[in-house]
């Protein structure tokens, strides 16, 4: 499989029997990590009780949260749920940490809306939290992944994180908060060398892939994609043939796109979403047979 690892954000749960014979599935058909997002509403999962569980029935693939909306939380009592869940995993957390970006989710949870800059220094606090709370507990620190793609957001990420998470999703002016478009790649260019030029430590690059698609033709994905979005995303469809956070092509297509995005972004960590698990385990596969 050369550099790449692969990744799959699982969103919901009907049951226990469900949740576990997704995540072996998902370890089944070659993923190496198995995350879940951190949003309340019908049927979202809690997430440390959730990768608790991944841990006890898969043996491979490293389980994290992609990503904790940290804002949500008391530092003191995210700290506990997080080292205690470091400590069930043994060595397979994936700590994914963001600022949040849902002002109706903090509404429901009667919490306070503050401002991004406000968001984000409570983020960088959490990190120097974190780390004290697992050394004076003992535990191993996990793999710290930290998303976004604001300024703030990815200049913590150059300072402290192993993977820096790319969504390549900014919110539309004028819109309610969490009303997005896509960058382009273009933009996305701009995104990554923001970041490359302030990277103090090694990182990982993983793109969450917004939408896959098994097709021979392209042009016609994109521009259903287009509508579905009602032309929101981005102005014109054909920006999407080479958007990173969309996945459009055969499978030999696709795993060609996801090679020459590897050279140009550096993205070798690629997270899908969970009703691609299944459409997109041939590109893991034909990717394996690739130097």
């Amino acid at each position: 499989m050369g550099n790449f690892k692969f990744g799959v954000s699982l969103r919901g749960i009907s049951g226990r029997d469900e949740w576990i014979a997704r995540c072996r599935r998902a370890e089944e058909l070659g993923y190496d990590v198995i995350t879940v997002p951190d949003h309340l509403g019908a049927g979202r999962l809690a997430p440390f009780p959730v990768l608790a569980m991944a841990a006890a029935v898969t043996e491979r693939p490293r389980l994290g949260t992609l990503v904790s909306n940290v804002p949500f939380y008391n530092l003191a009592l995210f700290a506990r749920e997080a080292a205690t869940t470091a400590a069930l995993l043994d060595g397979r957390l994936d700590l994914g940490l963001g600022a949040g970006h849902m002002k109706a989710e903090f509404d429901a949870a009667g919490l306070p809306w503050h401002n991004a800059a406000t968001r984000i220094s409570y983020l960088g606090e959490s990190i120097g939290y974190l780390r004290k709370h697992f050394d004076d507990e003992g535990i191993a620190q996990p793999r710290l992944l930290i998303a976004g793609n604001s300024d703030g957001v990815l200049d913590l990420a150059a300072r402290h994180a192993d993977v820096v998470g790319f969504g390549g999703l900014r919110q539309q002016p004028g819109k309610p908060p969490g009303t997005f478009k896509l960058d382009n790649a273009e933009a996305m260019d701009e995104r990554v060398a923001f970041f490359r030029a302030r990277a103090t430590r090694e990182t990982e690059y993983n793109m969450l892939v917004q939408h896959v698609e098994i097709t021979g033709d392209r042009r016609a994905a994109a521009e259903a994609w287009h509508e579905k979005t009602e032309r929101s995303a981005v102005a014109d469809a054909g920006e999407l043939l080479d958007a990173p956070q969309l996945v459009l092509g055969t499978v030999e297509e696709i795993a060609g796109q996801l090679v020459a995005r590897r050279e140009r972004y550096g993205f070798s960590y690629i997270t899908v979403f969970e009703p691609a698990l299944e459409t997109f385990a041939p590109v893991i596969e034909e990717l394996s047979k690739r130097p």
